[in-house]
């Protein structure tokens, strides 16, 4: 009897196999390269065993497909194909989702393009990337519907010579700032517009098939950021308050990061440090800490971040879930009992282990079937 669910997005990172090129002609893994990134992946999943995975920025579909199936993730999808030019140079990948239940459905979702107009984007607005639909048969919960992302990057939309000759130093700085102003704002734009309208077409299909909903992938913006932040909308202005208690909640997403801390803080009791290690873990040094064996009451725990950047760091990467994986609604049947960051490569790398891994942390969490 299953009783726990582990589900993972995970960003590859340029995940090409050789011969063939991404984006530029010289940026090509050598097989001996190419061996230890299949590697890496390989020796994550056999560690962490997740059921149910988003990949984003794949470019080798075949090759993905063939290396998951060894792993026992007979069931495979993607709805989209990279774009290739010059027969070898790779762009625009694509985002696929890999199980071990039946996928029983799947579709590149569509938006609606009158709201889109309705909105003030033309009428050529496309999602940058594919979004996939799989409707994917988990035990105990029946068929859910599994959405794959990898919204709009923040590099500017708009290009500019960094080293025109043409301008005095000055010129050229101020050209430079006007297109990372504009560009930046470009891509917010349609980071948040793909949120919105992927949004209301999760709603639609909620309405339609009252199926459960679990949204993950590389968001490339935090959440709480206001682009995004509607993508968590639980509260509805001019209502009436009681229709509005009632249904919302059916129709809304949660973070699976807000259950996981909920669950743990809804229990009251005094707890070791070594759970709270177990519990919520940032692979790169859980395994190091000094566990203490004294209790100490439940705190709530940090966020690791899933991508740095300079001095930097944020989540970019997530799992939201419908309510049926929320322990404070009556009718749930599942709850997040774990989240897990792998992230030791981003924090504590070793070069032979982790060079040709990827520049994002694994988000994983695991739900267990309320009794």
């Amino acid at each position: 009897m299953n009783t726990q669910l582990k589900i993972a997005t995970f960003n590859l990172f340029n995940y090409l196999e050789p011969p063939n090129a991404y984006y530029e002609f010289e940026k090509i893994y050598t097989g001996q390269q190419w061996a230890k990134k299949q590697r890496w992946v390989v020796d994550y999943l056999t560690d962490h065993a997740p059921d149910v995975i988003g990949f984003q920025e794949v470019f080798s579909i075949d090759s993905l497909k063939e290396l998951v199936s060894e792993q026992g993730y007979n069931y495979f999808a993607v709805v989209d194909t990279p774009e290739v030019i010059d027969d070898f140079i790779y762009k625009r990948p694509v985002v696929a989702i890999a199980s071990k239940y039946p996928i029983v459905e799947i579709a590149a979702v569509e938006h609606d393009s009158e709201l889109a107009s309705t909105l003030g984007l033309n009428s050529e607005f496309t999602f940058s990337r594919k979004v996939l639909r799989a409707t994917v048969t988990l035990p105990h919960i029946g068929n859910t519907d599994c959405y794959v992302v990898h919204f709009k990057s923040k590099r500017p939309m708009i290009n500019v010579d960094e080293h025109n000759k043409e301008l005095a130093p000055e010129q050229n700085i101020i050209e430079i700032l006007k297109a990372n102003v504009a560009g930046g704002w470009g891509s917010t734009i349609q980071r948040g517009s793909e949120a919105t309208l992927l949004m209301i077409q999760m709603i639609t299909r909620r309405e339609a098939t009252q199926q459960p909903m679990l949204l993950m992938g590389d968001f490339n913006n935090e959440l709480a950021d206001g682009v995004l932040s509607h993508l968590l909308t639980s509260t509805l202005r001019f209502a009436p308050a009681f229709d509005a208690k009632t249904y919302l909640a059916k129709y809304c997403l949660n973070d699976s990061w807000d259950l996981f801390v909920k669950s743990q803080l809804s229990n009251d009791e005094v707890i070791s440090d070594e759970a709270i290690t177990n519990d919520v873990q940032s692979d790169c040094d859980s395994s190091n800490s000094q566990v203490k064996n004294i209790n100490i009451t439940k705190a709530a725990p940090l966020r690791p971040a899933t991508h740095y950047y300079g001095a930097s760091s944020s989540v970019l990467d997530y799992i939201l879930l419908s309510c049926e994986f929320d322990a404070s609604y009556d009718d749930s049947f599942f709850e997040v009992s774990g989240y897990n960051t792998y992230d030791r490569h981003l924090i504590n790398p070793e070069y032979d282990r982790d060079d040709l891994s990827t520049d994002h942390g694994v988000v994983l969490i695991t739900l267990k079937l309320r009794s």
